[in-house]
C-alpha cells in the first residue's frame, strides 16, 4: 500500500447534509419518515459547484429529486431508468463534479435508499460513479457493550459475505471501488473481518468519524483500525452535550463540534491510501415543534460552515486550487 501523506485531497458531501430539504435520507424517525424535496438535485450540483467542492455522494433519494413526478412508484421508475441515470451523469459531468453512490440494505429510517450490491452496482456503474458505499443495517442485540462480533451478528455478516462474493465478477467488470461503512450497527472489527474476508483489492472500508459512538466504541479506535483500508471517510464533527435531558452527539459545522478535525485529516493523510474525504453534517432539530424552514436555515448556515473551513482551514479540495 503506497501512502503519499503530502498529497491533495478532494472534498466531496455526502447529501446527507442537507437532509431537511430532502436529500441523503431521512433519520431517526422511525421507518419511512420522508422530508419534502424543496431543491432538485441538480440546484444542489448547482451549488457545489459554487461551494468549490470536488464532488458528491448520492443515495437512491437524490435520484428521486432529478425527476418531476411526485407519485413515488412512477418516479422511482423514472429515477433509476439508465435514461435518467445517463442524464445525471452528464451534468455532473458538466458541473465538473465526480459522483459516489451511497446504497443500504435495510434503512432503519427510510427505506427508499435500500438496494441489493447488484442493483447498487448497476446504478454507480451508470452515473459514472468511482466509488459504491454499502452501509449494512446490521440488527443488534438490545445490549451494546460487549456485543462485538456476538453470534447474532456474525450470522448477519456472513450473509453479507455471501452477497458481495457473488457479485465480485460484477465488480471487477466495472471497477468500482467498494466502501463497507462503520454504520450505526456495527464496530471497527466487524467491518474488517467482513473486508479481509472478501480480501479483495476492490473492496476496503468506509470510516465514518461518528459512528462508532452508537455502539459504545471510541472513535479514534475505529480510525486506526479502518483507515489503512480504507477507500472513503464519513468525515463528521459532532458535538456532545451533557444537560439535564442526557448525553447527546449532535451534528455541528465543522471546527464547531468536539472533535479535533485537524488532527483527524493528519490521521487520513498519514494512514490512508485514500485520495478523498466525503464530509457530512448531522444537523438535528433543536425540538421537535421547531418549523421546518428553521431547520433548513441552520442546516445551509452549517453546511456552507462546513464548506469554508473544510477548504480554507483545512485546506482540502483541489478545485480552483
Amino acid at each position: 500500500m503506497l501512502i503519499d501523506p503530502a498529497r491533495k485531497l478532494k472534498l466531496g458531501m455526502h447529501t446527507y447534509t442537507l437532509h431537511f430539504f430532502g436529500f441523503g435520507e431521512s433519520w431517526g424517525f422511525g421507518k419511512d419518515h420522508y422530508f419534502d424535496q424543496v431543491m432538485s438535485l441538480y440546484e444542489l450540483m448547482d451549488k457545489a459547484e459554487e461551494w468549490e467542492l470536488d464532488g458528491l455522494q448520492i443515495t437512491k433519494v437524490d435520484l428521486l429529486a432529478s425527476v418531476e413526478e411526485k407519485e413515488l412508484e412512477k418516479a422511482k421508475a423514472m429515477a433509476y431508468s439508465s435514461e435518467n441515470l445517463a442524464k445525471v451523469r452528464a451534468y455532473a459531468e458538466k458541473r465538473g463534479l465526480f459522483l459516489e453512490f451511497n446504497s443500504s440494505f435495510d434503512a432503519g429510517s427510510d427505506s427508499r435508499v435500500n438496494c441489493t450490491v447488484k442493483e447498487a452496482l448497476t446504478i454507480g456503474h451508470e452515473l459514472g460513479c468511482i466509488l459504491v458505499k454499502f452501509s449494512l443495517d446490521i440488527k443488534r442485540p438490545k445490549i451494546f457493550y460487549g456485543s462485538c462480533m456476538c453470534p447474532e451478528v456474525m450470522k448477519q455478516l456472513a450473509a453479507k459475505y455471501d452477497e458481495f462474493h457473488a457479485a465480485i465478477p460484477m465488480i471487477e467488470e466495472y471497477g468500482m471501488k467498494i466502501a463497507i461503512e462503520n454504520h450505526t450497527d456495527t464496530f471497527a472489527d466487524e467491518i474488517l473481518w467482513l473486508v479481509d474476508r472478501l480480501d479483495h483489492p476492490l473492496i476496503g472500508t468506509c470510516v465514518d468519524t461518528a459512528n462508532p459512538l452508537q455502539v459504545m466504541e471510541n472513535p479514534s479506535y475505529a480510525m486506526e483500525k479502518m483507515l489503512q483500508k480504507a477507500f472513503c471517510c464519513h468525515f463528521s464533527d459532532d458535538l456532545i452535550v451533557v444537560d439535564p435531558l442526557g448525553v447527546h452527539d449532535i451534528g455541528a459545522a465543522h471546527g464547531q463540534g468536539s472533535y479535533d478535525c485537524p488532527k483527524m485529516v493528519h490521521e487520513i493523510l498519514q494512514k490512508s491510501p485514500m485520495d478523498t474525504i466525503i464530509f457530512e453534517n448531522e444537523i438535528a432539530y433543536t425540538s421537535l415543534t421547531e418549523p421546518i424552514e428553521s431547520a433548513r436555515e441552520r442546516e445551509m448556515k452549517a453546511c456552507e460552515d462546513s464548506v469554508r473551513y473544510c477548504r480554507d482551514v483545512l485546506k482540502l479540495g483541489i478545485r480552483n486550487r
